[in-house]
């Protein structure tokens, strides 16, 4: 047997004995953290030398780090990703939602979760609709407490964007108010409330949308401090997403302190890539080495963080370059739950080959992105952007003179050079894909 295929063999031998598998096996709890706009190097474990993050660098040391990790480029659709396990267009959600959401034929991982034997819930951000067939419990969320749409002011729970008298917090279908509550603090209490109150026979998918660090940016003052010598706006934007990794640490020990920690995933997982809309004082996250940002198809806007921790089941303080992305937790998870798959209609691809072993297969070779007219086809190093818009400081967005857009990630993971006129047969290429993708939707 080859070593490829022996390591992948007894990866597999070794999940269906530790990580739950098999039906003779308690199932793991689950539990999805998704970050909002936060840039793809924003991390301590990323690569970030001004930002502290102990508590999600504590998840990479007892986990699995994704760098080649994707989402879509911008919160609705990335959502919709996740929770149906396909891709933007074919979710039917392309840009941020509306007030009907995604269409209500799609099924979501939370029913699937549910048909499972998991109990469910959501407490965060959803901006998935807000029509009654479209809200969290009428999409395979048992419990729901949060808000509805895109952002909030953290203290008075009012719409961040219109206005002036758009409140928005709720407990399932029943708006609540509570003024002057800072609103991950209240997210947090709900959340540990919820597993206290379902820690018993049949385990929890709790989702948690963080709405950090998205604007409005108010971070707590032990924090501001703590970056006082850092500007703005990298300074307000820093000392956001360390309050985010504190709630994250105070999570964890939650759950060492019930007992669960070993029976528990934690996915961390931004919805897309850091903004620099004047919301946010025109910035103040990173991407690195890479460009682009929120609503760009370049990569800083589509490649995020991302970790799954499950101690003493996967490996730890292990780093996966495999090609992935979000559509995939909703696979891996049906198969590590020990969920019978049978009618799932996912794009996505398990994931748990590669979080054995960095020499696995990548679960993809070619991804599609949507966001609005903007679309990009990635296959194998090259991805080519239709409209390609990138993202400058005060929410300026500039679409490229170039009609099409070819990189090549491998050669120019900074994506400074367009390739289409060198190259044009991968363009043709590509857009082939792209129109034999898009022919494939016209037949659903």
């Amino acid at each position: 047997m080859r070593k490829k295929h022996l390591v992948l063999a007894l990866g597999a031998a070794a999940y269906c004995v530790s990580a739950n598998c098999a039906e003779r096996d308690k199932k793991p709890n689950v539990i999805i953290i998704y970050s909002d706009d936060q840039g793809a190097a924003d991390l301590g474990c990323y690569g970030s030398d001004d930002i502290y993050s102990p508590n999600i660098d504590e998840l990479a040391r007892t986990g699995v780090r994704f760098t080649q990790f994707y989402a879509a480029p911008v919160s609705s659709a990335s959502r919709a990703n996740l929770l149906t396990g396909q891709f933007c267009r074919r979710a039917g959600l392309s840009a941020n939602s509306g007030y009907h959401g995604f269409p209500s034929e799609k099924e979501t991982l939370a029913e699937r979760m549910r048909k499972g034997g998991y109990k469910t819930a959501l407490i965060g951000k959803w901006h998935l609709g807000e029509a009654p067939e479209a809200i969290p419990t009428a999409r395979g969320f048992d419990y729901f407490w949060g808000f509805l749409g895109g952002c909030i002011d953290n203290y008075s729970h009012f719409y961040y964007w219109g206005g002036p008298n758009r409140h928005d917090l709720w407990e399932n279908e029943r708006e609540i108010y509570l003024p002057g509550s800072f609103f991950i603090d209240e997210s947090l209490h709900r959340l540990k409330s919820y597993v206290r109150r379902n820690n018993g026979d049949a385990p929890f998918f709790l989702y948690w949308g963080i709405n950090i660090p998205h604007y409005p940016l108010q971070p707590t003052q032990k924090w501001l401090d703590y970056y006082s010598g850092l500007s703005d706006p990298r300074r307000m934007y820093a000392a956001f997403v360390s309050t985010m990794d504190e709630y994250v640490g105070k999570l964890m020990d939650f759950i060492k302190e019930e007992g669960l920690y070993e029976d528990t995933v934690i996915i961390f997982q931004s919805d897309n890539g850091h903004s620099t809309e004047d919301r946010t004082f025109g910035g103040g996250g990173s991407a690195g080495i890479y460009r682009g940002g929120k609503f760009s198809c370049f990569e800083g806007g589509i490649r995020v963080p991302s970790i799954i921790s499950y101690p003493g089941h996967f490996p730890q303080g292990e780093v996966r370059d495999q090609m992935s992305m979000s559509i995939d937790w909703f696979p891996t998870l049906v198969e590590l739950c020990g969920i019978d798959p049978g009618g799932m209609d996912v794009d996505g691809r398990s994931l748990m080959p590669v979080i054995y072993s960095s020499s696995a297969p990548a679960p993809h070779n070619i991804l599609h992105f949507d966001f609005l007219d903007q679309w990009a086809v990635r296959k194998g190093d090259w991805k080519l952007i239709y409209k390609a818009v990138d993202v400058r400081p005060g929410n300026y967005r500039q679409e490229i003179e170039d009609e099409y857009f070819l990189s090549n990630i491998k050669e120019d993971p900074s994506e400074t050079v367009n390739y289409s006129k060198s190259h044009p047969r991968i363009v043709q290429e590509l857009k082939k894909e792209r129109k034999e993708w898009l022919d494939t939707l016209s037949k659903e």
